[in-house]
């Protein structure tokens, strides 16, 4: 009995195996214990094995490698249709054993630990954010209750609401002043937990040559580069690169039939990516950055600046500039002459963002 092909279906403490042999006919079906997972397939002879790209995925996949063994790893809605009448363990690992079978199945590159690492990082830090907002919306809306407003902004967030503790002249009761206290000194917490995600993810990229070579493209900064780097891994698994737009999700979805090409919104693909990355939103953030890149720096800052201006701000490299910086919900109009002449990446990534007229 010798097996050429095995399909795991991971879990957490039960893992059900599939195997066929050189016919395709099924030789191997068994359930086993996380424990004893290693041990099984370092008995046995190399052969091919798929897997889901889900939780441990690439864990599992470096470990059956070191074996020995040839792991390949396949997005979930790939598995999907090759899964016959009712879903359970063992139709699972069966559909994974005949997908990965397949000539023309799309498979995701293995991650090796500094790349978990890294993405590990910018997940955090995106947990942190969006705590971090929560939390100025909760203190915003408590405030609001007694008739106080802030105005929108971090910034305005920790310099009034000290104000407002201390004031004596409003109606808050002693207890809920202690209570925004709390909440103030829990909001500065956690923004200073992102400074410090931040630096670390800084540190990484200085020391990374692939990501200082990606930061040296216009619009691509520390954040963006080392998100890329991690996730991408090796850029030679895309045949060119409107694949790699493709994956990004830079291109629309399609729901195309009888000859009529029906095209759809811009597909949510990107999320791969740390959102933070590649959310076209951050345009004005790329935009600020292209004035740091030397060459095209003096176009970057005409396109930069011809929106309307809100007031000064920080761009992402910490530099002065004069264009309106966090206005997220504002869509500037470029002129159409100086939108024809960004590089087609950034025209990709802030194509939403970014309204020409003549």
């Amino acid at each position: 009995m010798k097996v050429t092909t095995v399909g795991i279906d991971l879990a957490k403490n039960v893992f059900q195996v599939h195997g066929v042999n050189e016919h395709g006919k099924a030789v191997l079906k068994k359930q086993l214990k996380r424990r004893q997972v290693a041990e099984y397939f370092a008995n046995m002879e190399p052969c091919l094995i798929g897997m889901e790209a889900c939780g441990s995925a690439h864990h599992w996949a470096r470990k059956l490698q070191a074996l020995g063994h040839t792991v390949k790893l396949m997005a979930p809605q790939f598995v999907k249709p090759y899964v016959k009448t009712n879903k359970n363990d063992a139709a699972d690992a069966e559909a994974i054993c005949e997908a990965v079978a397949r000539p023309n199945m799309r498979f995701v590159p293995i991650k090796n630990v500094e790349q978990q690492a890294v993405l590990a990082l910018h997940r955090a830090r995106q947990g942190f954010i969006k705590a971090r907002t929560a939390q100025a919306n909760q203190i915003r809306g408590l405030l609001a209750e007694f008739g106080l407003i802030i105005p929108q902004g971090m910034a305005h967030l920790t310099l009034r609401v000290p104000e407002l503790i201390e004031d004596a002249t409003n109606e808050l009761p002693g207890a809920f002043r202690h209570l925004m206290q709390r909440l103030l000194d829990h909001l500065k917490e956690l923004d200073r937990q992102v400074g410090e995600i931040e630096g670390q993810i800084a540190a990484w990229h200085r020391n990374n040559a692939l990501s200082r070579k990606l930061a040296a493209v216009p619009g691509i900064g520390a954040v963006t580069a080392s998100a890329l780097v991690a996730a991408v891994g090796d850029a030679k698994n895309f045949s060119n690169g409107r694949q790699f737009a493709a994956w990004l999700g830079l291109v629309p979805r399609q729901n195309s039939s009888g000859g009529k090409n029906v095209l759809l919104g811009i597909s949510k693909a990107w999320r791969r990516v740390p959102a933070h990355a590649t959310d076209p939103r951050c345009a004005r953030h790329s935009l600020c950055l292209l004035t740091q890149k030397g060459a095209g720096g003096e176009l970057a800052h005409q396109i930069a600046c011809a929106a309307p201006r809100q007031r000064r701000g920080r761009c992402a490299g910490q530099q002065e500039c004069t264009c309106s910086v966090g206005a997220i919900g504002s869509r500037p109009r470029i002129p159409t002459r100086l939108l024809s002449r960004l590089p087609n990446c950034i025209v990709q990534l802030d194509r939403r963002r970014l309204k020409p007229h003549n």
